[in-house]
């Protein structure tokens, strides 16, 4: 089978028998048509040089065909060493080890159905991820949490909303993708708990602290239009379609990541910052403060508990306690 009609398929079947989200489904079509533009612009300079000395035919000028059975160790050695040496990102540049991986896990998942249709393709286990050192977590001290806050003039209407992102991203550890995604009739001020569907499906409950249902409900009393996103934006174009479902209000994920930069600058922190940072300092604050590992998983929505392992910084300050306080030595 052609590769790229292999590649739609699989997206086919993440969708509609996975029930993958559009998210995943996403990276996933852009991982994997990545993969197949590299495929083919390397085969067609691999052509052109075999006939460089010899006169093209009318067939070499025609769009590069492969086949999901050509794809061997080799090529993926070689698809490896591209992303390591050459590729550069236009905006951030050489990417890292660990997003090298992304696109591995990509092939891994397209081959594994390939091979579950009966092709005879690569095995996914021949595609080795590369070993990538440990995640330096990037966190807020208590200090610049509230620096961070009280940047933000609360006197209009932008303000109180962009208060509340801040205090809400810092009390739920929602991921921006699930914020954005919030409607006004999901979150229970009075309870101050709602349910949100994270990655992989898989829901959970997240929790807004005194401070977060403060500024959340302050925010929402100060509007009066009817629509339904829980953040809206208050610039840019204005919709043509009139309705209360009209969603194009909606903040987006980049508006989020921008006005977190924006009130990091005012608050003078020094080093970059994005929502996931509010995450993080979530997990340290809860940590720090005595919860267990297992619940942290359990609020941020991880899967495996490996990946609530990551934050070492706050775990490694309590085993030194502990050791200071039952070591014979310390007696």
């Amino acid at each position: 089978m052609e590769i790229k009609e292999a590649v739609g398929r699989f997206l086919e079947y993440c969708e509609l028998d996975k029930n993958l989200s559009p998210g995943t489904v996403r990276m996933y079509s852009y991982y994997l048509n990545f993969f197949v533009e590299w495929l083919k612009k390397a085969k067609s300079e691999k052509r052109k040089a075999q006939n460089h000395s010899v006169k093209l035919k009318a067939e070499d000028n025609e769009e590069v065909g492969i086949s999901v059975e050509e794809v061997d160790e080799e090529t993926i050695r070689r698809f490896r060493l591209f992303l390591s040496h050459q590729y550069k990102n236009p905006v951030k540049g050489p990417i890292k080890r660990q997003t090298q991986n992304y696109f591995l896990v990509a092939l891994r998942a397209f081959f594994r159905y390939l091979r579950k249709k009966g092709f005879e393709v690569l095995s996914p286990e021949q595609i080795e991820l590369g070993k990538v050192r440990d995640r330096r977590i990037k966190f807020l001290l208590p200090e610049e949490l509230e620096r961070l806050f009280n940047a933000v003039d609360t006197s209009n209407i932008i303000g109180l909303r962009d208060r509340a992102i801040l205090e809400v991203l810092f009390s739920t550890g929602l991921r921006v993708s699930e914020l954005v995604s919030l409607n006004r009739d999901q979150v229970n001020l009075q309870t101050g708990e709602f349910g949100v569907i994270g990655k992989g499906g898989r829901a959970r409950v997240v929790f807004l602290s005194k401070r977060a249902k403060y500024w959340l409900k302050k925010y929402l009393d100060a509007r009066d239009d009817p629509y339904i996103p829980l953040f809206i934006r208050y610039s840019g174009p204005k919709p043509k379609e009139s309705g209360l479902a009209v969603d194009r209000y909606r903040l987006s994920v980049r508006s989020i990541e921008r006005l977190v930069d924006k009130y990091r600058k005012k608050a003078g922190i020094p080093f970059r910052i994005g929502p996931h940072v509010l995450r993080h300092s979530l997990a340290t604050d809860l940590l720090s403060h005595g919860a267990d590992l297992r619940s942290v998983q359990e609020i941020l929505g991880h899967k495996n508990i490996s990946t609530t392992q990551i934050y070492t910084h706050v775990t490694n300050v309590r085993l030194k306690e502990i050791h200071e306080k039952y070591h014979s030595g310390n007696k």
